[in-house]
């Protein structure tokens, strides 16, 4: 009988809240995802990750001329299989926190040579939360994520949008649709 190769998930929590609603949609996926993946998540908030300067040093070196955190997050980008962005709408886009990490990527975007690359084969999943009732602000963020995805050469498979969610506490009544989402992850 052949050994069941468990999928190594980063999920990662886009917002610099700690222990909000974003926080709890990231520990209810590491809940699920754990019986059957090896799972990791990283909270945006624990990182230094400086601005970057537009100095295109990158585009011919492929390596940022800043030193800060985004290589650690890199690594474990690197190390996933899987990597599930989780992201609140801060003024109807990702939060600043979060851009500044997808602005410092640019050495491993794909639209330059050279350029640093990750691994090929990643799959990436997105969930949007806002707090009003239309899913366009989610939209946005996703679109967004999927943007980023596609510049790092990690295929876009899924996403989900939520609506009407300020606190942990809005998210008892969207924990099945979450799990719903989670199962088709693989």
């Amino acid at each position: 009988m052949k050994a069941e190769v468990k999928m190594k998930v980063l999920v990662m929590n886009c917002s610099p809240v700690r222990n909000g609603a974003t926080a709890e949609i990231v520990n209810i996926v590491t809940a699920r995802l754990e019986k059957k993946h090896d799972v990791k998540n990283i909270c945006i908030d624990d990182y230094d990750i400086k601005f970057c300067k537009g100095c295109r040093t990158c585009h011919n070196t492929a390596k940022c001329v800043q030193n800060d955190d985004v290589d650690r997050i890199i690594e474990q980008y690197e190390w996933a299989d899987i990597v599930i962005s989780v992201s609140p709408s801060y003024w109807a886009d990702v939060p600043g926190q979060f851009k500044s990490f997808i602005d410092r990527c640019t050495p491993w975007c794909n639209t330059h040579e050279p350029h640093a690359k990750i691994s090929s084969g990643k799959k990436g999943y997105v969930i949007a939360l806002r707090t009003g009732p239309g899913m366009r602000e989610c939209e946005r963020i996703i679109a967004t994520i999927e943007h980023f995805y596609g510049h790092m050469e990690i295929e876009c498979c899924d996403s989900l949008g939520l609506c009407s969610v300020e606190y942990k506490e809005d998210l008892d009544c969207r924990k099945e649709e979450i799990i719903e989402f989670c199962n088709q992850i693989e």
